[in-house]
Protein backbone atom coordinates (compact mmCIF):
# COMPACT_ATOMS: atom_id res chain seq x y z
CA UNK A 1 0.00 0.00 0.00
CA UNK A 2 1.83 3.37 -0.91
CA UNK A 3 1.92 6.24 1.18
CA UNK A 4 -1.59 7.32 0.36
CA UNK A 5 -4.59 5.46 -0.44
CA UNK A 6 -6.80 5.71 -3.80
CA UNK A 7 -9.17 7.74 -4.63
CA UNK A 8 -12.47 5.98 -3.61
CA UNK A 9 -15.77 4.99 -5.00
CA UNK A 10 -18.08 5.97 -1.75
CA UNK A 11 -18.15 6.95 1.56
CA UNK A 12 -18.13 3.37 2.95
CA UNK A 13 -15.08 2.44 0.83
CA UNK A 14 -13.23 5.59 2.25
CA UNK A 15 -14.25 4.96 5.63
CA UNK A 16 -12.56 1.64 5.18
CA UNK A 17 -9.57 2.33 3.23
CA UNK A 18 -8.78 5.58 5.31
CA UNK A 19 -8.84 2.73 8.17
CA UNK A 20 -6.81 0.73 6.31
CA UNK A 21 -4.19 3.01 5.67
CA UNK A 22 -3.75 4.40 9.38
CA UNK A 23 -3.49 0.16 10.17
CA UNK A 24 -0.84 -0.38 7.34
CA UNK A 25 1.11 2.12 9.01
CA UNK A 26 1.07 1.13 12.21
CA UNK A 27 2.08 -2.16 10.96
CA UNK A 28 5.44 -0.23 8.99
CA UNK A 29 6.84 0.59 12.41
CA UNK A 30 7.12 -2.75 13.88
CA UNK A 31 9.27 -3.82 10.32
CA UNK A 32 11.85 -5.32 10.81
CA UNK A 33 12.09 -5.30 14.79
CA UNK A 34 13.11 -8.17 17.33
CA UNK A 35 10.31 -9.09 19.71
CA UNK A 36 12.97 -7.33 22.42
CA UNK A 37 12.33 -3.90 19.96
CA UNK A 38 9.24 -4.29 19.59
CA UNK A 39 8.86 -4.30 23.63
CA UNK A 40 11.46 -1.40 24.01
CA UNK A 41 10.02 1.82 26.21
CA UNK A 42 12.44 4.73 24.93
CA UNK A 43 10.48 7.41 26.31
CA UNK A 44 9.09 8.20 29.45
CA UNK A 45 6.41 6.59 28.92
CA UNK A 46 4.96 3.03 29.24
CA UNK A 47 4.09 2.91 25.65
CA UNK A 48 6.20 0.42 22.93
CA UNK A 49 5.68 -0.65 19.95
CA UNK A 50 4.12 -4.39 20.62
CA UNK A 51 1.94 -3.02 23.36
CA UNK A 52 0.42 -0.47 20.89
CA UNK A 53 -0.26 -2.71 18.39
CA UNK A 54 -1.74 -5.08 21.07
CA UNK A 55 -3.77 -2.50 22.54
CA UNK A 56 -5.43 -1.06 18.44
CA UNK A 57 -6.56 -4.82 18.54
CA UNK A 58 -8.26 -5.03 21.81
CA UNK A 59 -9.76 -1.22 20.53
CA UNK A 60 -11.54 -2.89 17.60
CA UNK A 61 -12.57 -5.76 18.64
CA UNK A 62 -14.07 -4.19 21.95
CA UNK A 63 -15.59 -1.61 19.00
CA UNK A 64 -17.19 -4.42 17.00
CA UNK A 65 -18.48 -6.19 20.30
CA UNK A 66 -20.03 -2.60 21.36
CA UNK A 67 -21.91 -2.80 17.43
CA UNK A 68 -23.11 -5.77 17.32
CA UNK A 69 -24.20 -5.56 20.84
CA UNK A 70 -22.18 -8.05 22.29
CA UNK A 71 -19.76 -6.33 24.89
CA UNK A 72 -19.08 -7.49 28.39
CA UNK A 73 -20.14 -5.07 31.31
CA UNK A 74 -17.51 -2.64 31.95
CA UNK A 75 -15.41 -4.04 34.80
CA UNK A 76 -14.23 -0.77 37.23
CA UNK A 77 -10.94 -3.01 38.41
CA UNK A 78 -10.10 -3.49 34.96
CA UNK A 79 -6.09 -2.11 34.72
CA UNK A 80 -6.13 -0.68 31.50
CA UNK A 81 -2.68 -0.47 31.52
CA UNK A 82 -2.22 -4.17 30.70
CA UNK A 83 -3.96 -3.32 26.91
CA UNK A 84 -0.88 -1.59 26.25
CA UNK A 85 1.82 -4.22 27.75
CA UNK A 86 4.06 -6.30 25.53
CA UNK A 87 5.53 -8.52 27.85
CA UNK A 88 8.48 -10.75 27.96
CA UNK A 89 6.77 -13.84 26.79
CA UNK A 90 5.06 -11.79 23.74
CA UNK A 91 6.40 -12.04 20.20
CA UNK A 92 5.40 -9.80 17.80
CA UNK A 93 4.64 -11.97 14.94
CA UNK A 94 1.73 -13.60 17.17
CA UNK A 95 0.64 -9.86 17.78
CA UNK A 96 0.74 -8.54 14.32
CA UNK A 97 -0.97 -12.00 13.25
CA UNK A 98 -4.03 -11.46 15.78
CA UNK A 99 -4.09 -7.61 14.64
CA UNK A 100 -4.47 -8.74 11.12
CA UNK A 101 -7.10 -11.66 12.10
CA UNK A 102 -9.16 -8.87 14.38
CA UNK A 103 -9.05 -6.32 11.01
CA UNK A 104 -10.59 -8.63 8.70
CA UNK A 105 -13.42 -9.79 11.64
CA UNK A 106 -14.13 -5.48 11.65
CA UNK A 107 -13.95 -5.62 7.65
CA UNK A 108 -16.26 -8.05 7.39
CA UNK A 109 -18.60 -7.06 10.46
CA UNK A 110 -19.28 -3.37 8.32
CA UNK A 111 -19.63 -5.19 5.51
CA UNK A 112 -22.36 -6.90 7.15
CA UNK A 113 -23.64 -4.05 8.19
CA UNK A 114 -26.26 -1.87 5.37
CA UNK A 115 -26.59 1.02 6.62
CA UNK A 116 -23.88 3.05 7.87
CA UNK A 117 -26.35 4.98 9.89
CA UNK A 118 -27.38 2.35 12.07
CA UNK A 119 -27.51 2.92 15.43
CA UNK A 120 -24.85 1.86 18.15
CA UNK A 121 -25.87 2.39 21.42
CA UNK A 122 -23.64 4.00 24.18
CA UNK A 123 -22.58 1.54 26.86
CA UNK A 124 -24.09 3.06 29.70
CA UNK A 125 -21.41 1.08 32.20
CA UNK A 126 -18.01 2.83 31.27
CA UNK A 127 -17.51 6.73 33.13
CA UNK A 128 -15.66 8.02 29.77
CA UNK A 129 -19.09 7.67 27.51
CA UNK A 130 -21.47 10.38 27.35
CA UNK A 131 -24.22 10.55 29.33
CA UNK A 132 -26.32 12.97 27.31
CA UNK A 133 -25.93 10.34 23.99
CA UNK A 134 -28.03 7.67 23.51
CA UNK A 135 -26.59 6.29 20.35
CA UNK A 136 -23.80 6.59 17.43
CA UNK A 137 -23.84 5.44 14.38
CA UNK A 138 -21.54 2.75 12.45
CA UNK A 139 -20.00 5.74 10.59
CA UNK A 140 -19.56 7.46 13.90
CA UNK A 141 -17.63 4.18 15.35
CA UNK A 142 -15.43 4.29 11.94
CA UNK A 143 -14.38 7.89 12.22
CA UNK A 144 -13.38 7.14 15.98
CA UNK A 145 -11.14 3.70 15.66
CA UNK A 146 -9.39 5.84 12.55
CA UNK A 147 -8.94 8.34 14.63
CA UNK A 148 -7.66 5.84 17.53
CA UNK A 149 -5.53 4.37 14.80
CA UNK A 150 -3.95 7.48 13.28
CA UNK A 151 -3.09 8.95 17.06
CA UNK A 152 -1.31 5.11 18.46
CA UNK A 153 0.75 5.08 14.95
CA UNK A 154 1.82 8.13 15.76
CA UNK A 155 3.25 7.18 18.97
CA UNK A 156 4.46 4.49 17.20
CA UNK A 157 6.83 6.09 14.73
CA UNK A 158 7.87 8.43 17.49
CA UNK A 159 8.69 5.17 19.34
CA UNK A 160 10.87 3.76 16.44
CA UNK A 161 12.46 6.16 15.83
CA UNK A 162 13.69 6.39 19.27
CA UNK A 163 14.69 2.57 18.46
CA UNK A 164 16.98 2.77 15.23
CA UNK A 165 16.54 5.98 13.50
CA UNK A 166 13.93 4.71 10.99
CA UNK A 167 11.54 6.80 9.74
CA UNK A 168 7.81 6.13 8.37
CA UNK A 169 8.63 6.51 4.68
CA UNK A 170 12.40 5.14 4.87
CA UNK A 171 10.69 1.79 6.45
CA UNK A 172 8.27 2.27 3.79
CA UNK A 173 10.20 2.30 1.07
CA UNK A 174 12.03 -0.89 2.70
CA UNK A 175 9.08 -2.98 3.44
CA UNK A 176 7.55 -1.94 -0.70
CA UNK A 177 11.62 -2.87 -1.78
CA UNK A 178 11.37 0.52 -3.62
CA UNK A 179 14.51 1.74 -5.11
CA UNK A 180 16.87 4.23 -3.06
CA UNK A 181 16.43 7.85 -5.04
CA UNK A 182 18.15 11.45 -4.00
CA UNK A 183 15.14 11.89 -1.35
CA UNK A 184 14.79 8.77 0.09
CA UNK A 185 16.74 5.67 1.17
CA UNK A 186 14.89 2.69 1.89
CA UNK A 187 15.22 1.59 6.04
CA UNK A 188 18.46 -1.63 5.91
CA UNK A 189 18.98 -3.62 9.34
CA UNK A 190 22.23 -2.33 11.04
CA UNK A 191 24.54 -5.41 11.68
Amino acid sequence: MPGVFSPVADERLGLLTALAQQRYVLGLTAFGLSDDQARATPSVSELSVGGLIRHLDRVERHWMDIVLQRQAPFDPTTDWSENFRFGPGDSLKAVLDQYEETCAATDAVIDGIADLDQAVPVPRDSPWFPKDVDAWSVRWVLLHLITETARHAGHADIIRESIDGATGFSIMAAAEDWPASPWITPWTLAD
